[in-house]
């Protein structure tokens, strides 16, 4: 039997779902998501992801850092909500080393590494003997390593994965020596040795025309970048609201326009 008590307790445990389920969408209204990048084509990128969030009520904060090691850092403590700077494999070997509790949460964009010379329009013009610059971090100098191998430069020990080092080299025909310096400072050094191999954001902040390289990595392969939250907030909504924007079809067309294949969208 229903009476006017029934009938109102049923009214609010209505009204009470429904309002529960317009929290989420209530709760992104005004969001603030701090996000580190490297300067260069990933703080241009999330530029163009900006107003498409503001439209959704997110304001969307893009902190730029100069290194590689600062965004995780400040992501894991809590001073970002997300980073965009980064590969699997990088993102990997942070975590192992420094315990950080983070992950990736969607792909961003492909940026082919390449092997640059303000000296030499070619690899063939390298003369033996000649000092090539690499970095000096684990997961970017091995990838220079596997480009060298990669090119027949150079030929490393077999099964050495994604992060070989200057001591797996097993043959060198050009008696090439290879120096280690910080990622960020390998674009100052071209004035100093025959090449250096340079990550693309730093190629393009240094004013280097990506399609410059005298060696470039194949378009395809493990080292797409991404987006990292902390463990604790990958299933937040502002998360995926996130992911769509970066994953928009304008975001695409401008990536295609602005870099012209030498940065490459990965969705």
């Amino acid at each position: 039997m229903t009476t006017p008590f029934t009938r109102r307790a049923a009214l609010a445990a209505g009204f009470a779902l429904a309002l529960g389920a317009t929290v989420p969408a209530l709760a992104q209204q005004g969001q603030l998501i701090r996000i580190g990048v490297s300067p260069g084509p990933h703080a241009e990128i999330l530029e163009k992801v900006k107003p498409l969030l503001a439209k959704q009520g997110v304001d969307l904060k893009i902190i730029e850092f100069s290194d590689y090691v600062v965004p995780n850092q400040a992501l894991d403590a809590g001073e970002l909500e997300a980073n965009s700077f980064q590969n699997q494999p990088y993102l990997d070997n942070q975590v192992k080393d420094r315990g950080f509790r983070i992950e990736s949460v969607g792909l961003t964009v492909n940026f082919p590494l390449g092997i640059y010379s303000s000296k030499y329009k070619s690899w063939t013009e390298v003369p033996d003997g000649a000092t090539v610059a690499i970095q000096n971090d684990p997961t970017n100098g091995g990838r220079s390593l596997l480009l060298l191998q990669d090119k027949g430069v150079i030929k490393l020990k077999d099964g050495v994965g994604f992060k070989p080092t200057v001591a797996d080299i097993t043959a060198n025909p050009k008696k090439l020596k290879i120096i280690e310096i910080e990622a960020a400072q390998t674009p100052r050094s071209l004035a100093d040795v025959a090449a250096a191999a340079i990550n693309t954001n730093y190629a393009v902040d240094a004013k280097i025309d990506p399609s410059s390289a005298i060696l470039r990595e194949d378009a395809k392969g493990p080292y797409v970048n991404l987006i990292a939250v902390r463990s604790a907030d990958k299933d937040k909504p502002w998360v995926k609201t996130l992911l769509d924007a970066y994953h928009s079809p304008e975001i695409k067309a401008f990536v295609a326009e602005r870099f012209k294949g030498s940065v490459l969208a990965s969705w």
